[in-house]
């Protein structure tokens, strides 16, 4: 993905007064859709808060034991909670068992023994093994099946022509992974090609300008390029609009790397914005339908190795490499050298043919049903299914979330029953496109979007040291507060909160204006805010048959503690928003977040277009956002507790849960109606660096092919006011009904 702009200096944490100079600016838009949920909500919940013995025996179900008496009649509160937190980080079973770190790494290996590609016969035995666990763990835990599309590889081959011989034949394959399918690009078209060779550095746009410069065809030609560009199926379809007839891709420093080029957003490429039903109830587009095949890329791709990449580019001529691209090149190529960037008489003989089937996908979800608020949720997910073997990615997250469960589990036997009801989720076919994450939140959006709290992703948990974090801005001051209680798994005398500090000067937290994990459907579709965390930057056998056990044990996370920090982070963030009495959500943090979006997108835009709509609905913002913290501090401090108390908390807690809904737009950004978040969707052109306003950015990448200059700002301005206008809704939505 390419890299955004640099931030603006950061600002001071604004107040109404600081921000909007003391002037609160009425907001012209309404949002009947919230506060009739709302309303609707608190009335409920006045009959939930008299009837919640009985709600949770009616929730009852398969896999969840006899619940304990309850803690008190308000679920886990004040410092009944702090002890079930502190017990939680403990992790101790006291009847005795192993460690976690040895719990977790024995959840490993069994995750790791084989392959578990979706829509395999070996997936539906890993997802058996979370079913159990959940179930051990004493959670309501089942299954929900999908049927959807899924591509293979039947075959594939690369060869080196020169006069109609074959000069040399190229090794695609890793050494042997018992049962693992060879390496290919998930819903790659197939296709053959005998053509010549141009290198195109990473495939990015100014890379084909520079080509374009040095007089180099690509039309017709095996484009080959190194990863690093981007999304691959992007790479893959920019190759395809500059006539590129093939694509190779390569730069794994161990194996080859797989993925999916799937275009167009995630899920099934035949229920757009519907759930995939298992059974035939359910709508599928065609396979050949016009708007199945724009989810494809025009011309076939395969990802090779790092060696057959360099007997292509050797057999290259043409013009030589421009220098910074050599430097790009892998340390081998650089000693070995390379020809050109195309041309000669070597032709690639590329071959691809590939099967697209439909498969039944599983997703299981554990549930432990909340005593006070058994109808709003706290969910934590991670994707199961993997190209290999996946002990980085997803398996490190799988055994993360098995130990959550475990530690769960622990709290209901210590008599602890959450406020609101916890979902944990471990989701199928993610690696296809977050097929399994998507169609469950399209089957359930009406419940997200009205019950829904946060969503908490895990998905590659650990890849080295070190701690990340994305998420929605309201959310940051919990994830800060709940690292500087966990301890760092590299450094004893010092916590998480310490180190991420010390390697950034600041707890720095990334935002989700990017697709690429299951939180997409949660945030970008559903309005639900969202977390994303793991520990390690990279790692060098993402997506190969190297992503193994063996390579987790020695290279990884040898003592499997920074799995036990993950595990302890993630559980700790859903158990403050599950039990906290009032959700722990910084609409101020959020509020001075997209000041420096705006400030950001100011600096950009000029004179051009005006962000004063912007600055004027981020005032609501502000002044909503404090009016809401000061509420909610008055509520904390309250000592009467009673039903007109718990529901004063109830409405409150209501307006901080859908205020994130108000930065959804109905109708979609333009031309991607799936996509609805207008601050945080990711923009259309891939390399557009703005990970913020998603429909600005999408106007601003059409300029260069505009027709008129003037209407282009336009529509620019247009997209300013729309996402104003999202502000807005959630500041009202924020806001006490006068």
């Amino acid at each position: 993905m390419s890299s955004s702009p640099p931030p603006p200096p950061r600002l001071p944490r604004p107040t109404a007064k600081h921000f909007c100079q003391g002037v609160l600016i009425s907001s012209p838009f309404t949002v009947p859709s919230l506060l009739v949920l709302s309303l609707l909500s608190l009335l409920s919940f006045f009959f939930l808060l008299h009837h919640h013995q009985l709600s949770l025996h009616r929730h009852r179900s398969y896999g969840e034991p006899l619940a304990p008496p309850p803690v008190n009649s308000q679920g886990a509160t004040g410092g009944k909670a702090d002890h079930f937190r502190r017990f939680f980080l403990a992790g101790k079973d006291p009847r005795g068992g192993a460690a976690a770190n040895d719990s977790i790494s024995a959840h490993l290996r069994e995750l790791t023994l084989g392959p578990h590609l979706a829509g395999t016969p070996s997936a539906i035995s890993a997802a058996s093994y979370v079913l159990q666990h959940f179930q051990n763990s004493g959670l309501r835990a089942q299954d929900s099946e999908y049927r959807v599309l899924l591509s293979y590889p039947v075959r594939s081959s690369l060869s080196l022509l020169a006069g109609g011989n074959v000069l040399q034949q190229l090794d695609l394959l890793e050494p042997a992974g018992g049962g693992v399918m060879r390496p290919y690009h998930g819903y790659s078209p197939s296709g053959s090609a005998a053509a010549p060779p141009v290198y195109a550095n990473y495939g990015r746009r100014e890379d084909y300008q520079r080509l374009a410069a040095m007089g180099v065809e690509v039309r017709g030609c095996v484009v080959v390029v190194r990863r690093g560009g981007g999304y691959r199926g992007a790479v893959v379809q920019r190759a395809a609009e500059h006539g590129g007839a093939a694509v190779v891709v390569f730069g794994a420093e161990l194996g080859v790397e797989r993925g999916t080029v799937l275009l167009g957003g995630p899920g099934d490429p035949l229920t757009p914005g519907w759930p995939a039903a298992a059974d035939d109830s359910v709508e599928r587009l065609g396979v050949n339908d016009g708007e199945v095949q724009r989810r494809f890329p025009a011309v076939p791709s395969l990802p090779v190795p790092a060696a057959a990449a360099e007997e292509i580019l050797r057999a290259m001529g043409g013009p030589p490499l421009p220098e910074e691209w050599r430097r790009h090149l892998p340390r081998g190529m650089q000693v070995g050298g390379v020809g050109g960037v195309g041309g000669g008489s070597v032709l690639v003989n590329f071959t691809y043919e590939g099967v697209s089937e439909m498969e039944t996908i599983r997703n299981v979800v554990g549930v432990i049903t909340g005593e006070l608020e058994p109808d709003r949720y706290v969910l934590l997910g991670n994707h199961r299914d993997a190209w290999t073997y996946g002990a980085v990615d997803p398996n490190s997250g799988t055994a993360a979330l098995l130990e959550v469960a475990r530690r769960l589990g622990l709290l209901l036997r210590e008599g602890w029953r959450p406020r609101r009801t916890i979902v944990l989720c471990s989701w199928d076919a993610e690696e296809f496109g977050m097929i399994g994450s998507t169609e469950w939140v399209e089957e359930h959006l009406g419940l997200l979007q009205s019950k829904a709290v946060a969503y908490l992703n895990v998905d590659c948990a650990v890849q080295g040291p070190g701690f990340f974090a994305s998420g929605t801005p309201q959310l940051d001051r919990l994830l800060v507060g709940v690292t500087k209680k966990v301890k760092d798994p590299d450094f004893d005398s010092m916590t998480v909160y310490q180190t991420w500090t010390e390697a950034n000067r600041r707890a720095e937290i990334g935002r989700l204006g990017r697709a690429d994990s299951d939180f997409t459907s949660f945030l970008h579709h559903a309005g639900v805010p969202s977390l994303d965390m793991y520990f390690g930057k990279d790692y060098p056998v993402y997506h190969t048959v190297f992503d193994s056990y063996d390579w987790m044990k020695k290279h990884g996370d040898p003592s499997f503690h920074r799995h036990v920090a993950v595990a302890e982070i993630w559980g700790l963030v859903a158990l403050h928003l599950a039990d906290d009495q009032i959700i722990p959500f910084d609409y101020l943090s959020y509020a001075a977040q997209l000041q420096e979006h705006s400030s950001a997108m100011s600096s950009l835009l000029g004179d051009a277009v005006t962000m004063q709509p912007m600055n004027a609905s981020l005032c609501e913002l502000v002044a909503s956002a404090s009016e809401a913290q000061e509420e909610g501090q008055r509520l904390r401090v309250e000592e009467k507790v009673d039903a007109w108390g718990e529901l004063r908390r109830r409405a409150l807690n209501d307006r901080l849960m859908l205020a994130e809904r108000g930065f959804l737009a109905a109708e979609g950004l333009r031309g991607r109606p799936w996509f609805k978040h207008l601050i945080y969707s990711p923009p259309a052109d891939s390399e557009s660096g703005f990970p913020f306003f998603p429909g600005i950015a999408d106007a601003l990448s059409e300029i260069p092919g505009a027709r008129g200059e003037e209407e282009t700002w336009k529509a620019v301005q247009r997209e300013v006011w729309r996402a104003a206008r999202a502000v807005s809704r959630a500041a009202a939505a924020l806001r006490e009904l006068a």
